[in-house]
């Protein structure tokens, strides 16, 4: 059985957990480096990139998930967690694991009573529109030649992957569709549940 470490420092982690127990999975929360070595793959979940990312720093985990995540632990990061992911943030120096080839901006969408619902075609998950949520929503401005634009909203990159990389900029996990959870663990992390 697949061990899914979801990142629960700050954000929609039990979302995340909840919808990946749902497919099977045993589910961990990440707090600890000695969590990280355990983890078969990772999930980054939205919060305020910025507050993830220095609690990366006061918990001593940048470094191991840098060292895992290098050594090819497969990865989610979803809104907060495709920023922390993204190698660039426009206008940002915030602490980051920049392991992605994309250049992401926050908020791109503006502030939280901007937030909205939509359906999205993600050719990878079938016919069927995918409910997408977009809570302050970053944006992938660029991608770079490995990366692999998997669903755009109107002219921006919203979910993308890199090899063992996924980012989405808005919440599955706040929806009853584990589709993309469901992508995640067998096309992405190799199908190891």
């Amino acid at each position: 059985m697949m061990r899914v470490g979801v990142l629960a420092l700050q954000g929609a982690f039990r979302e995340h957990a909840a919808a990946f127990r749902s497919l099977g999975c045993e589910c961990l929360e990440v707090r600890t480096p000695g969590d990280v070595a355990i983890i078969d793959a990772l999930v980054i979940p939205g919060g305020e990139s910025t507050t993830i990312g220095k609690l990366l720093g006061d918990y001593l985990l940048l470094d191991p998930l840098l060292e895992r995540l290098q050594a090819d632990l497969p990865a989610y990061g979803t809104c907060a967690g495709a920023i922390l992911l993204a190698r660039e943030i426009a206008d940002s120096d915030q602490p980051r694991l920049g392991l992605m080839d994309l250049k992401v901006r926050r908020n791109a969408y503006g502030r939280q009573v901007d937030s909205f619902e939509t359906s999205l075609l993600i050719p990878c998950l079938g016919d069927e529109p995918f409910p997408a949520v977009f809570i302050r929503a970053p944006l992938i401005e660029s991608v770079g030649p490995g990366v692999e634009v998997l669903a755009r909203y109107k002219d921006g990159v919203v979910l993308a992957r890199q090899g063992n990389l996924l980012v989405g900029t808005f919440h599955p996990e706040l929806t009853g569709d584990l589709r993309l959870h469901r992508y995640f663990l067998e096309s992405v992390a190799g199908g190891r549940n």
